[in-house]
């Protein structure tokens, strides 16, 4: 509780996100998707942070072998949820639609997008994929930046 204000939003970590979206432990499915499906509603939704949503993806694909295909509608069905409240919803958006063009990964989008939102002329990186956007700059050595296309 900040401020007075009552909490109406219940966080919900990756892993049960993940058990979820899956569905491959019967006993964690189970809990999993009984309180997203139960407790989390338009009213009192569940909460997916900037870092659920990088741990998400790096799970699906790492761990599940999944399609960036796949990937990039999972993600798209959890921002269009009205049970589940994606922080930042807007900037979430922007990074996917970065995530389902380019060659890096969903975190380095949203990286970019948000630095870039609080004022950043570019993010400066050694990843040479996500040095492809218009908001990454190569670090080639302290004073100077290459862009990549």
């Amino acid at each position: 509780m900040r401020g007075g204000q009552v909490a109406t939003l219940i966080g919900i970590d990756s892993n049960v996100l993940a058990r979820y979206i899956v569905r491959d432990e019967p006993q964690q499915t189970a809990l999993a998707t009984s309180f997203i499906e139960k407790v989390c509603t338009e009213e009192s939704p569940g909460f997916i942070g900037h870092i659920v949503m990088c741990e998400l993806v790096w799970v699906l694909r790492q761990t599940y072998k999944l399609d960036k295909g796949i990937i990039v509608d999972v993600l798209a069905q959890v921002l269009r949820s009205k049970e589940l409240e994606v922080e930042d919803t807007e900037l979430c958006h922007a990074a996917l639609r970065d995530f389902r063009t380019g060659p890096a990964d969903f975190a380095d989008y949203l990286l970019a997008q948000r630095n870039h939102r609080n004022g950043c002329r570019y993010t400066v990186t050694f990843d040479r994929k996500a040095a492809r956007h218009d908001f990454f700059r190569l670090l080639i050595d302290a004073n100077s930046m290459e862009e990549v296309s």
